[in-house]
């Protein structure tokens, strides 16, 4: 389950013990100084990019979620160092490296305007105008096109052989690639009713390298389906955690909720009893004034009993993890204040946050942009020789083999360039193209 083989460079071996641990920290920090990861700083998470209040975007949504999965991380070893299961227990201190960069990673397959952007690519292909691409392709490149998945993109990105780099792509680590790996099957899952899903067609090898490396189980009576890594439910309960509760924090920055209402779904999270937790939070709140920064000091006290509770409810059920027989996520197995608490957070989220007309904006914008360049670069794909088609072509840098290969290919090419927009990138070109500005 921990190897520090690379992706790409299996006949390179790793030295020493001491240089396996170094691999995992430098899957990290490649990722940190990757082009992909930079570009998340202009890419919408929920609310729309910065204008007076400084809001999450996906980069430091994903830095966020980071640091919460090395907690996590350095929770379960710490469990594992007083047991037999792992012989090197220094070994087991790389876990939060692996952890932290598979989270620094889980957003960068995710396409400009937050979540309506997956949504705003599956649509065009399903719609009027891109239905027609389907002659093209077979049964399952199809359900790749009209069920586009971040998740996916993420293995596609970090996995394949761009031209012009090396093989491998950026060569990280199979349990680094693994741990990213939330949803171990492919797109024909989507036939059977599955709304996600973890690797394109285009990347089935790989899939499989990275199962065969690692030993990950079918699920029984699923051919086509794998266990998870059990690093992934650390990765994805970071998610969870940042993603819920740090939006909540957003929205009261930016007015949508009152402090009131903030503050009560906070203290929820606690026990009502919880007479310690009651007094320090009103010491702290008689020297921190700043309506914001109590909310802050909140926000941190539920992360840090989540993240308590998650290392806990792993343990619990580790026999399970392993074996491949555990099901659904870490915060779904949730108990007590912290489960009802975190079920009204989403209520709320859903009600009167994801609805909020700034963040529907985003997503109306997102759906035409995302649509006209689908349009035109797809068009532009199969009549390469068209005066305008070259034009367009000319825009789409090398490393996108636009013109290589069969059409589905060339489409998930023009999906990978477009994907990889910033929000305003893809705005300009989007105004460049309709001759608006």
């Amino acid at each position: 389950m921990i190897s520090a083989k690379r992706f790409g460079q299996e006949d390179r071996k790793v030295a020493s013990v001491a240089d396996a641990r170094s691999q995992f920290q430098r899957d990290y920090d490649r990722l940190v100084f990757s082009a992909p990861f930079r570009r998340l700083q202009n890419k919408t998470q929920v609310f729309p990019l910065p204008g007076s209040v400084f809001v999450h975007n996906r980069l430091t949504h994903s830095l966020e979620v980071a640091s919460v999965g090395r907690s996590l991380a350095h929770g379960v070893a710490a469990h594992l160092r007083e047991t037999d299961f792992v012989h090197d227990k220094e070994l087991l201190n790389e876990l939060a490296s692996i952890v932290g960069a598979a989270c620094l990673a889980h957003d960068m397959g995710n396409p400009p305007f937050g979540h309506a952007g997956e949504d705003a690519i599956s649509r065009y292909f399903k719609s009027d105008d891109g239905s027609w691409l389907r002659e093209y392709l077979t049964e399952e490149q199809w359900l790749d096109l009209t069920h586009f998945e971040g998740n996916a993109n993420a293995l596609r990105l970090l996995t394949n052989q761009f031209q012009g780099r090396r093989e491998g792509g950026y060569v990280l680590t199979y349990s680094t690639l693994a741990s990213l790996l939330k949803y171990p099957y492919s797109s024909k899952d989507t036939a059977n009713g599955a709304k996600k899903y973890g690797y394109f067609q285009a990347e089935s090898k790989t899939f499989h390298r990275i199962v065969e490396e690692l030993g990950l189980e079918k699920v029984a009576d699923e051919p086509e389906k794998y266990a998870r890594h059990p690093l992934v439910y650390l990765v994805e309960a970071a998610d969870d955690i940042c993603y819920e509760i740090m939006d909540i924090e957003d929205a009261h920055k930016l007015r949508i909720l009152e402090t009131g209402v903030t503050r009560n779904l906070f203290m929820d999270f606690f026990d009502s009893n919880d007479e310690t937790f009651k007094a320090r939070t009103d010491t702290v709140f008689q020297e921190v004034t700043d309506t914001n920064e109590q909310i802050a000091y909140l926000r941190a006290a539920v992360i840090g009993k989540l993240i308590g509770e998650c290392v806990e409810i792993f343990w619990q059920h580790h026999d399970e993890i392993l074996s491949g027989t555990f099901h659904k996520g870490l915060v779904d197995h949730l108990e007590g204040s912290s489960k009802q608490a975190f079920e009204q957070c989403k209520k709320v989220a859903i009600k009167q946050i994801y609805q909020h007309d700034s963040v529907v904006k985003i997503e109306l914008t997102g759906y035409s942009v995302m649509g006209k360049l689908l349009d035109v670069f797809s068009h532009a794909v199969l009549n390469p020789d068209d005066g305008y088609s070259r034009k367009l072509l000319s825009l789409v840098p090398e490393q996108y083999q636009v013109q290589a290969g069969g059409v589905y290919l060339r489409l998930m090419a023009i999906v990978d360039f477009i994907s990889g927009m910033t929000d305003l990138y893809a705005l300009d070109l989007y105004k460049d193209i309709q001759g608006i500005r």
